[in-house]
């Protein structure tokens, strides 16, 4: 019962975190609002990147291959279906399993 409390708190504040800027501003969003909104994910999917590729080591086995083949394969899916939950997912899958074979 305790993880259901804490599991709909952090929801109920995900969810009021989202919907505050819309109660605020109503349908005057600010532009600088609207701006924020359309690169802030693009920044921080390539801040994300940076963060998990920083300690690949293309000097020492494997190369940084697992990596570069589960990132290929995330950049060629998202080109394809245009669903970043399956191509997160299926970049992960791939390079869990090129990880454990290798």
């Amino acid at each position: 019962m305790t993880t259901a409390m804490i599991i709909a708190a952090m929801a109920g504040t995900t969810m009021a975190l989202r919907f505050l800027p819309f109660l605020v501003f109503g349908k005057d969003t600010p532009k600088y609002i609207s701006y924020l909104g359309k690169v802030l994910p693009q920044a921080i999917i390539a801040l994300l990147v940076v963060y998990c590729l920083k300690d690949v080591s293309i000097m020492s086995h494997p190369f940084g291959i697992p990596e570069l083949i589960a990132g290929v394969s995330v950049v060629i899916m998202q080109a394809w279906k245009r669903n970043a939950v399956i191509s997160i997912l299926l970049g992960t899958v791939i390079y869990m399993f090129i990880i454990r074979i290798m």
